[in-house]
């Protein structure tokens, strides 16, 4: 990536400017640590890295540059609430800063997009999917990018906690909109991943700021509960300490509907917040909290990302967090305005067995990889594939089947290209006539023969883009830039839908065997470490030294001496966690799960497959097959899953 010419921003910049910039647009009379550094890289046109804890101010880090770069700062995030949250507070400040996700009205879409081509916004938000719209990137790659920041950008790594393929190909996006620096932020790089994202962005060693990972008002609370008690045990807790903003973590949706609903009939101010409410729902629920000084939110983990909430007192883990890279970012979001805050985990052992489901679930069987890779590779040189068409073929889940392809892109057989959009819709708002009279010559011509290919069903007209380019001889990209701009003009409403993702095939294994060894073996050594994060949870809990400190080392930041006050350092002693009660299988499940098989033999082909569906785990071959609402579906939830797997495969 580029660094920006001389004439884009004086790079002598003294400490007593950028001071100036930061009380004048944010208020504050210092900067925190690790910030002024990492903007005097930027500002100097270097890439760089910011490596801070959950509420060490990263964001500030691409606020304040963005204010003084000439071109738009892109900002891509995973995190609608961060991105809402962050724009509105710019924007109350005089910023011109805007996001672009899911939550826009069609009128609020072509406003943001009008101010970006217009030049009118420093900063803009955006989803990594973004990048799957056509009209967005033929946008960017006409606007100046002087900063390209990356949060989150520890996905990135498939060696981090929360590895996303998608975000392997933002370096690339990053290249083709010559963006003139880049900014990867994150709170959760280990070593390894650092040296990921490095490499990814091609950031120089000196030019990646990690600050230290230890925050003194935050005291840690680990207490071993049993399932049974934790209600009670929760409740008092919050009853008998002093009112303040709360999250409490969960994992599954309706844990957070039941454990918002108990602490709501006890008198407290209490909401449930997950991925399955409406998005206005969970809007005014991030509102409601944001503006209360002692209501609970009962969430699983994507709540609080990004979040501007100084006050928050306390963090309860109502169960186990997934991984210390979890757990950290979760506590992380308590005590931002420097107050004492406590973080409480309720250890109950008892919620390995759904966290270590939900991994197994992820692991494709053989026969799958078998399958994708079979499949990949009878098809042209050049070719589209929808993701969900795969998955659901090959029996493999989204999220895997996207990591396959970039297992395939990174070992050489396949180079992704551009997605694109399967189809287009427009409604008309000015009869057609009166659109094509507002164009002359050529241009009419060319609207004449869009409209000409479009099939109209009832109010909507669906049109084939490239049977339409085919067909006029215009360039695909032609016709979407045409769309857009009616849309923006307020002529059409515009829908795309149906993304496919384009490749070309480079070579051929010659041995699709090996190949598919290979790719089940990444699989497996991905299951093996996610298995090996919820141990490092277990080990964490039950450790003989400071546990604070034991977090510090793990994010490479060690600390001198114990912190004092978290369980360890106040008992004396190690937490000591209960083992796990693993509830004995009743031999009529087992008779009944014959049966079934026999049933639904084209279903449950593989042993893996028989354990999924008993343990609750869902899959696109069981969904297809409408058996999540079966009696069996979930009835050894509780059992560890290679316990079930062992007890499926010798039968």
């Amino acid at each position: 990536v580029r660094a920006w010419s001389s004439d884009v921003c004086s790079s002598d910049l003294m400490s007593q400017d950028l001071l100036k910039e930061l009380r004048q647009h944010f208020g504050f009379d210092r900067f925190q640590p690790g910030q002024q550094e990492v903007i005097e890289h930027l500002l100097a046109g270097r890439s760089a890295a910011a490596v801070f804890p959950t509420g060490g101010g990263k964001s500030l880090c691409y606020q304040l540059p963005a204010l003084l770069l000439p071109g738009v700062t892109l900002v891509v995030s995973p995190l609608i609430a961060l991105m809402k949250d962050q724009i509105d507070a710019l924007v109350g400040r005089g910023i011109a800063a805007a996001r672009l996700d899911s939550t826009l009205s069609a009128d609020q879409y072509r406003d943001v997009m009008s101010r970006f081509r217009d030049g009118r916004l420093k900063m803009l938000d955006v989803a990594p999917e973004r990048f799957n719209n056509e009209r967005f990137r033929e946008t960017l790659i006409r606007t100046r990018v002087s900063l390209f920041a990356v949060d989150e950008a520890h996905c990135i790594s498939e060696w981090g906690h929360n590895f996303r393929p998608d975000y392997l190909k933002l370096a690339n996006f990053a290249i083709n909109c010559q963006a003139e620096c880049v900014l990867a932020l994150t709170a959760t790089a280990t070593r390894p991943v650092l040296e990921d994202i490095r490499r990814v962005f091609q950031i120089e060693s000196e030019c990646a700021v990690r600050t230290g990972f230890y925050r003194d008002n935050l005291k840690v609370v680990t207490t071993p509960v049993s399932a049974s008690d934790r209600d009670a045990y929760l409740l008092d807790q919050i009853q008998r300490r002093d009112p303040g903003s709360t999250i409490v973590y969960v994992t599954l949706q309706r844990t957070a509907e039941e454990v918002a609903n108990r602490l709501s009939c006890a008198g407290l101010e209490a909401k449930a917040y997950h991925a399955g409410l409406q998005d206005d729902v969970r809007s005014a629920v991030q509102d409601w909290f944001i503006a209360s000084d002692r209501g609970i939110v009962v969430a699983t983990i994507a709540f609080g990302m990004g979040i501007d909430k100084a006050n928050i007192r306390y963090v309860y883990h109502y169960n186990l967090p997934k991984s210390l890279e979890n757990y950290s970012q979760e506590i992380g979001r308590s005590g931002r305005d420097g107050e004492p805050a406590i973080c409480h985990l309720l250890a109950c052992v008892d919620d390995m067995n759904p966290l270590e489901n939900f991994v197994y679930g992820d692991t494709p069987t053989p026969d799958a990889v078998q399958s994708f890779v079979a499949d990949i590779f009878s098809r042209d040189v050049d070719f589209d594939v929808s993701y969900y068409e795969l998955a659901s073929l090959h029996d493999i889940r989204n999220l895997v089947i996207r990591t396959l392809m970039t297992y395939l892109e990174l070992q050489g057989y396949l180079e992704g290209g551009t997605p694109f959009y399967a189809q287009y819709q427009f409604k008309p708002l000015l009869p057609s006539a009166d659109i094509l009279a507002k164009f002359e010559g050529e241009r009419r011509e060319f609207l004449r023969d869009i409209f000409r290919h479009a099939r109209k069903k009832q109010v909507w007209c669906f049109l084939d883009l490239d049977g339409t380019a085919k067909s006029i001889g215009q360039p695909r990209e032609r016709l979407v830039r045409a769309l857009d701009y009616l849309g923006e003009q307020q002529m059409v409403e515009l829908k795309a839908a149906g993304v496919r993702n384009r490749y070309r095939r480079l070579k051929s294994p010659e041995d699709t065997t090996a190949l598919t060894e290979r790719l089940v073996h990444s699989t497996l050594q991905r299951e093996e470490r996610e298995i090996g994060r919820l141990q490092q949870v277990v080990d964490w809990i039950q450790s003989a030294t400071c546990q604070v400190a034991d977090l510090c080392d793990h994010f490479d930041s060690p600390l001198e001496n114990p912190c004092g006050h978290c369980t360890l350092c106040e008992q004396q002693e190690p937490v000591k966690l209960a083992d796990r009660d693993v509830p004995p299988i009743a031999e009529k499940v087992w008779d009944e799960t014959a049966n079934l098989q026999r049933e639904h033999r084209d279903v449950f082909s593989h042993p893996i497959v028989m354990t999924r569906f008993l343990c609750g785990i869902s899959s696109p071959r069981l969904s297809r097959a409408k058996l999540g609402s079966h009696a069996l579906f979930g009835s050894l939830g509780a059992v560890p899953f290679q316990q079930v797997l062992m007890r499926v495969t010798s039968d």
